[in-house]
């Protein structure tokens, strides 16, 4: 008989399931010319409104690293992400080219992290 390499032969079978868990904030807030200077408006997080009505009195949610985003709609057009910015700490948002924005548009600002939780089932066959 010639010779042979004998190989173990192994069948495996991965399921994953994974839930996104997206938790969502919203901020509403309606522009006063006090906080545009020049071309670029800077709102404190104090004046932003929550789902509830209630006004913020801390810093708004930031997003997590690398999991999570900010949408910003002003007169409920969604702006392009290059034109604000939420401070690292969430104690303001800064928009700019900001010049065009009429006084008492709505700015709504839509806080999305996700809070992924996943489950692997491995069935092996020998």
């Amino acid at each position: 008989m010639a010779v042979k390499l004998f190989k173990l032969m192994i069948d495996a079978i991965t399921t994953t399931d994974t839930d996104i868990n997206p938790e969502i904030d919203n901020y509403f807030y309606e522009l006063r010319e006090d906080e545009r200077t020049d071309d670029t408006v800077t709102i404190p997080a104090t004046q932003f409104t929550d789902d509830d009505g209630n006004i913020m009195t801390g810093n708004l949610t930031t997003v997590s690293t690398d999991n999570g985003y900010y949408l910003l709609f002003i007169n409920g057009v969604l702006q392009q992400s290059n034109l604000f910015t939420v401070s690292g700490d969430g104690s303001q948002v800064v928009i700019t080219e900001a010049s065009t924005i009429p006084v008492g548009a709505p700015i709504t600002l839509i806080v999305t992290n996700f809070a992924p939780v996943s489950d692997s089932d491995t069935t092996i066959t020998t």
